[in-house]
């Protein structure tokens, strides 16, 4: 299957027009057009990132035809497209979010703790951590 074919399967399983993804992607339908066309030109990596998102599907099967083309459950969460997409909204988090991703192993460990500590004081409740980071990415209960 072309690139051609996954952009309009994509766009037809997430129920878009090409009017709609244009809009949706920041560009003029014939570009859509051109996109899915069997000779047509590929968007640009930027371009095909942002369908991705709209569409719903996996940016590497988009761009490869490799993997599954929708994104899981535990996938949509995990994807830093989404992750900057949900930030973008607040200032304060993207910067929050930033500045972490800047620190070291160590120091990212100590932020997690004191704002588990600090998320737990506002809600109330008494022991504030759920689970202990025992290492990068692997939370367990404590």
């Amino acid at each position: 299957m072309t690139q051609q074919e996954r952009i309009r399967l994509a766009r037809r399983a997430a129920g878009m027009s090409q009017n709609q993804l244009a809009q949706a992607v920041g560009v003029q339908r014939s570009a859509v057009s051109h996109w899915e066309a069997p000779l047509g030109k590929n968007p640009s990596v930027s371009h095909l990132r942002e369908i991705a998102l709209v569409a719903g599907t996996q940016f590497e099967w988009l761009a490869t035809g490799r993997g599954e083309m929708p994104l899981s459950k535990d996938m949509q969460l995990d994807s830093i497209a989404t992750a900057e997409a949900l930030l973008i909204e607040d200032p304060l988090e993207f910067r929050l979010v930033e500045a972490f991703r800047a620190a070291p192993l160590r120091t990212r460990l100590s932020l997690l703790e004191v704002m588990e500590e600090l998320a737990a004081q506002r809600v109330g409740r008494a022991n504030g951590r759920r689970g202990m980071v025992s290492k990068p990415g692997v939370i367990v209960s404590g």
